[in-house]
Formats: C-alpha cells, structure tokens, sequence
C-alpha cells in the first residue's frame, strides 16, 4: 500500500499538458528558471495592486509559478516516503492504524530499530532528537520526526531507509543533487521577497493548493513560510483542500505544529478543482484516487476541519480562516457556528471569498452584515483564464442551479428599482 501510495508522486510528463487525452488544469514545466522570476515579478505586482484598493487585502500566489513542477514532484515524493518510514516504524511497534497525532514511537524502540537496520547507532539516534521534549515524554510523533528533515537547511544530510524494492538502505535524498539543492534555495528566497512584500503594503499571501502530487512540497514549503512570518499575525495562509481523504490529517498537523512554536495559523478551505484529473492520474499510474468517493464525503470533510479551526480560534485566538466557497449551507453552516463559539465578524478570524461574478447574492448580504467578505480575482491572458473559470463552474455542484437563483434574484431586484421609479439607485 505504501509503495502504491508513492507512485503518485512521480513525475508523469504526460500530466504536464493537455495532449493525450489528458484533462483538467495546465502545468508548465519549465526549462529553466528565468520563468519563475517572471512570475515572481507579477506576483510583487498584484501584491501593490491588492494593497491599492482594500484594506486587509489578499493576494494569491501558486507555487507551481515560483518554483519548476519537476521539483516540487521529486520534493514531494521525498516527503511521502520520510512519513511512511515513520508509519513503518509505527506499525512494527503496534500501532498501525491511529490517528496521525496520536501516533507516538517510544524512543528506546526506535532507536533498537534505526540500529538494527544499520541506519544508526543508539548515540547517532539519541543526538537527532537533541532539543525536542524526548527527556520528558521518551516518545516521537510525527512532528518531531519531520523536524529532522528541515527544507530551509541544507537538504542532502544523510538520512537513509530501506528501499521496499531491493531491501537495502539508500539515501533518502538520492534524487538531490546540487541543482535541486539551489532550486530549493530559489523557492525559499521568492517566498521570502513575496511576504516582506505582503508585510510591508498590509497585504496577506493566500498559496493556492494544487494537485495532490505537488501538494506535500508546496504545504511543507508554505508552513516554513508561516513559521518565519506568521509570529504576531497571520501574513500567510495555507489552502487545504477537502476533497481529499488526508485533509484534516493536513490540517490537525499543521495547526498542532502552529502551537507548539506559537506561530498564527492561517488557513483557506475549499472542496478542490482537480477532481477529474486526480481521478485519471491515478488511474493511468496506479495508485489510490486520493479523492473522496463522494460529495458528500467532501461536505463532512469540509464542515470537520472549519468546526476545527473555528474550536481552535474560540481556544487560542491564533488561528484565522478564509471560508473560501460558493455554497450557501456552507455559508450558513459558518455563521451558526461563530454564534455559537461567540466567534464576532468585527474580530476578523473568519472571512469569506468568492469568485468575482460568481454568487453575488451570498458576498453582498455578508458584506453588508459586517463580515470580511472577499472576491477572488483571477487575471491574465483570455485564453488562460477563461479555460479556469469554466472548470470552477465544471467544479462547483450545482453552479447552474445557483446561477438560476441568481438570474431571478437580479430580475425580481430590476423589478423592485422600476417600481420604487430608482434604478439606478
């Protein structure tokens, strides 16, 4: 099952385009990074211009345009396979099966473990868990064990696992050589240009979750990001998509981690628009659609991590969220539940986003009632954007239904304006 669950995060060049029969999203793959810096520049643009016309502005950035796709892959593939290392040594200590977080390797058992693969020594082990809370708790979960792999140190440290296929140990890098070594490097610093941006014009960065198989690199990219700027107020927002299974896993994580640093979690929750071509990977590839089976699963998913987060903000106060979403249940689910936690709108933890020309008749009432309501704006060439707006209307269950609802909601209101003789009031 782990080895299935790896193939998803292999380069497939076919994905790349729309050749093939392939559908859904454009990936560029770049040959060089002269691209990224464009992109980078673009970015810095739409930061000035979301700072010029709101206060408390967004500006969204995809990953995909700061850093080569054939990266963020491999980066990907290294993450999975580190966390199935640690689900390895979970099960052989019996506990196959438990939440992420309360999954605990006991330390003296791990360390028996990493020496009997021949990985290291009971001193080499004890020394990488060196300024955790191991003295008081003698056990490591997954944070503590993805804090040995940090992104923003040089990443080729010898860190080995035995190869599923032949048995042996390799490194767990053996896929980064120098050049991934710089490009990582890139990536971090473009972050870093973008949020001093964004801190400096009051502008927040929202970073666009993407297919599942770039996911694990840009989520652990963006939480890096989140640690350095995120200290006194969120500046950067994660996106978790719910549509796939791992979603409050994602999410329970990170805002666990958020704790213990005491960082601000800040978090943007969609359903997903990758459905149809996640689907077609995985089935050409041959591994787990990582998509739930349904839309209503999707719903549960979706309602459990905002009743999280929303729990979390009642508790700590340090964790905001953008209810990015065009259906009103989901709209309605939110504001019943800030009454209930006491959660106000003139607190500004929760805010709302949708599409620009999109479900009007849910922005403007939020608006108008004091909520911090938002339209995302996407821009660029029309034969780029157009093909984007057409998959979030492929996307959105029920988009024809609502834009019925909208077209005799603006007519009833024409009607109002002629009779009351103001209509262009």
């Amino acid at each position: 099952g782990a080895e299935k669950q790896e193939k998803q995060y292999r380069a497939h060049q076919g994905f790349g385009n729309h050749h093939g029969g392939v559908t859904g999203a454009h990936t560029y793959f770049y040959a060089d990074e002269a691209k990224c810096d464009q992109h980078m520049e673009i970015f810095l643009r739409c930061i000035d211009a979301s700072s010029g016309s709101s206060v408390d502005g967004f500006s969204a950035i995809k990953l995909t345009a700061l850093a080569r796709p054939q990266f963020l892959v491999r980066f990907s593939e290294v993450l999975v396979k580190w966390r199935s290392f640690f689900h390895q040594m979970a099960a052989e200590q019996g506990q196959a099966g438990r939440a992420v977080l309360d999954t605990k390797l006991e330390v003296e058992k791990l360390q028996e473990a990493l020496a009997n693969l021949g990985i290291a020594s009971k001193a080499e082990s004890q020394e990488w868990f060196i300024g955790g809370n191991l003295s008081t708790s003698g056990t490591v979960d997954l944070l503590d064990w993805n804090s040995l792999f940090d992104s923003r140190t040089k990443l080729s440290r010898p860190l080995l696992i035995p190869n599923r296929m032949t048995g042996q140990l390799e490194p767990l890098l053996s896929c980064f050589g120098e050049e991934e070594e710089l490009q990582m490097k890139r990536v971090l610093q473009r972050m870093d240009v973008l949020a001093k941006r964004a801190m400096e014009k009051g502008v927040r960065l929202m970073v666009d979750a993407e297919q599942s198989y770039f996911q694990p690199a840009i989520s652990r990219i963006t939480v890096d990001t989140q640690r350095c700027f995120n200290r006194s107020q969120p500046i950067i927002y994660n996106t978790y998509q719910c549509y796939l299974k791992e979603a409050y896993n994602n999410v329970t994580g990170n805002m666990e981690l958020s704790r213990r640093e005491g960082w601000h979690f800040g978090a943007k929750l969609v359903r997903g628009a990758y459905m149809e071509q996640e689907r077609e990977r995985a089935a050409q590839m041959g591994y787990e659609d990582p998509i739930q089976p349904t839309y209503e699963k999707t719903n549960e998913m979706y309602y459990r991590c905002l009743d999280y987060i929303l729990e979390e903000i009642t508790r700590s106060r340090k964790a905001s969220v953008m209810v990015a979403s065009h259906n009103e249940d989901t709209v309605k689910f939110t504001l019943r539940r800030m009454r209930e936690l006491g959660i106000h709108p003139s607190d500004k933890k929760v805010c709302f986003g949708q599409l620009l020309g999109m479900c009007d008749q849910i922005t403007f009432p939020l608006g108008q009632a004091g909520f911090p309501v938002y339209k995302y704006v996407p821009y660029g060439p029309v034969n780029e954007v157009l093909p984007y707006l057409s998959r979030r209307a492929q996307e959105n269950r029920g988009f024809m239904q609502r834009a019925n609802r909208e077209r005799d909601l603006l007519w009833r209101e024409v009607k109002r304006r002629l009779l009351a003789g103001n209509l262009f009031s």
